[in-house]
């Protein structure tokens, strides 16, 4: 019977899944799993600044390759990199979190070790991780393999964070195994008699139909079925609109496509649109708060069918485990052959630039899409930016890294270089705000050591706007110390010759701008600069929003 050590089956099973860059910190608790990872040819150590960031990274790579990484050390790394796993548990994406955990000796006799609280009890970590894991395990010798494939498989399939604690003597252990099969990833079948029972009552709801309308959301981005999404866009002919969270789901080239629809946040045009309808189709809806203009979306469910991953509701009849994996492409063909022609007229498009020289947002997210190439990663901060996403008319092929349910300030650093290393040969498009940028600004390190190329663009607005417009706008705790952002490059290590002679990333752009002149004359440069990583810093108006942002504020119960 072969044999295999335990972290070796762990690191194996990691690269089954499409994993091929590991994030996170050494610890004296993890470094012999890092000798696998560094030492197998397939794998990139991460080489994160702190395990906080290496979280962020670890999410924002999963969203572009469909799973992620993380490898903390006992106690002291995994805590810190709590914040950023359940993110990732509450945005529905599939990171595994891996910590190396003291020798099991030791472990069993309860000795006061470091890293510890000094009482012996070495399964609290593991306890509290365990809330913000689908699956989580403390690895034993006797069950080691199956725990592995258990968590993994569990975390893909679920689209949640699992959680693996792995002993450093065990690292090396080997275990007699089978031969092994293929982990066990496949979605169960839905139940046949009740996917023909949904089919029948929503074709039925559909041919009766006069105005019907199609609302994307985030779950056919976590589930990967944009491809199924946009074949039944087609087929039908339906209007489509997206949420905040499905931004990046619906190509915007379509002729179907109208635009983002977020309940009082909405453009007034489309919100008419959306009034007119007499039968909503949700696709892998969220009805988290920011997601839904603060809970304004008033859909009366008797005109409403919400496809889910995990049950079809038609009205108000819920059909269990029909998953629209399955049951989509099963709609897509009972549908006409000829989609259904509806018009409505040119798109609805948001407030165009007013006159001026200063570089509002209004200004900003009317002029930046002429400078982002097609397939980009656009990364938008909690606040600002992620708002600002909502109506910008993106190239064709962009992906869009938002963290509309957990929104932690800061998240969008840490994301940009796991979605940077996971595609080299897509843009990223960083946009952050002053205040998030201090949070993780050290994960521009981590872009340059890895010889990444995004564009960064600092919104420097002096300050926490978005809490001023909630609360407290003359208060200090809403304000900090001023930086020389656009420094950041050079205070990292851009120019150092030992880096750029190690792969450091090329620098192009590095500067401040705060004229519409100077921000165009920039843009344009880093436009013919692909190969090389920029940083732009744009001075603001210190009170300036995005429209976007202002209406959900104002409705906010936190004012």
């Amino acid at each position: 019977m072969p044999a295999i050590t335990i972290g070796q089956h762990l690191v194996n099973r990691l690269k089954e899944v499409g994993i091929d860059v590991v994030f996170g910190v050494p610890g004296d608790f993890n470094m012999p799993l890092l000798d696998i990872i560094e030492n197998d040819k397939d794998l990139t150590w991460g080489n994160n600044a702190n395990e906080l960031n290496a979280s962020y990274a670890a999410d924002g790579y999963a969203r572009i390759r469909g799973a992620g990484a993380v490898v903390t050390t006992f106690g002291v790394g995994e805590l810190s990199a709590v914040n950023g796993l359940a993110g990732a548990y509450s945005e529905m994406l599939p990171v595994i979190h891996i910590v190396g955990t003291p020798n099991t000796k030791s472990q069993a006799s309860g000795a006061m070790l470091h890293h510890s609280l000094g009482d012996g009890n070495f399964d609290v970590f593991f306890n509290m991780s365990s809330m913000i894991s689908c699956a989580s395990s403390h690895l034993k010798k006797n069950n080691a393999i199956t725990e592995i494939d258990r968590v993994i498989s569990t975390a893909v399939r679920s689209k949640r964070t699992g959680y693996i604690g792995l002993p450093i003597d065990l690292i090396h252990y080997e275990v007699n195994v089978p031969e092994l099969p293929p982990l066990a990833l496949e979605i169960p079948k839905n139940p046949a008699q009740t996917q023909e029972l949904a089919l029948k009552v929503v074709t039925e709801a559909i041919a009766k139909a006069q105005h019907p309308v199609i609302i994307v959301d985030g779950c056919v981005l976590r589930h990967h079925a944009e491809k199924i999404t946009e074949d039944f866009i087609k087929r039908s002919g339906f209007p489509t609109y997206v949420a905040p969270m499905g931004k990046g789901a619906v190509d915007e080239s379509l002729p179907q496509f109208r635009g983002c629809y977020s309940g009082n946040i909405t453009l007034e045009g489309i919100n008419e649109e959306i009034k007119k309808a007499d039968l909503f189709i949700e696709i892998g809806s969220i009805k988290s708060d920011f997601n839904t203009g603060n809970f304004s979306y008033n859909l009366d469910p008797t005109k409403t069918i919400t496809l889910h991953s995990f049950a079809t509701i038609v009205f108000c009849a819920e059909y269990q485990k029909v998953s629209m994996l399955e049951f989509l492409p099963l709609l897509t063909q009972a549908l006409p052959k000829e989609p259904r022609v509806f018009n409505l007229g040119p798109r609805h498009q948001p407030l165009a630039i007013q006159e001026g020289t200063e570089i509002t947002h209004n200004y900003l997210w009317n002029k930046v899409p002429e400078f982002i190439d097609e397939n980009a990663i656009i990364c938008g901060e909690t606040g600002t930016s992620e708002f600002a996403t909502l109506n910008l008319n993106g190239p064709k092929g962009a992906s869009y890294i938002t963290q509309f349910l957990w929104g932690s300030i800061g998240f969008s650093v840490g994301a940009a270089a796991g979605a940077a290393i996971a595609d080299r040969k897509r843009r990223v498009y960083l946009f952050v705000g002053d205040g998030s940028f201090q949070l993780t600004a050290q994960e521009v390190s981590v872009m340059l050591h890895h010889g990444l190329t995004p564009v960064v663009i600092l919104l420097n607005n002096d300050g926490y706007v978005i809490e001023k417009l909630i609360h407290g706008p003359d208060m200090e705790y809403n304000n900090f110390q001023m930086w020389n952002y656009s420094k950041a490059l050079d205070f990292f290590g851009a120019h150092i010759e030992r880096n750029t002679n190690a792969g450091c990333s090329k620098v192009g752009f590095e500067g401040k701008v705060s004229t519409r002149a100077e921000f165009e004359a920039a843009m344009k440069d880093i436009q013919g600069q692909p190969d090389k990583m920029h940083f732009i810093e744009v001075i603001m108006p210190r009170m300036d929003a995005p429209r976007e942002l202002k209406l959900l504020v104002a409705s906010s119960e936190n004012r």
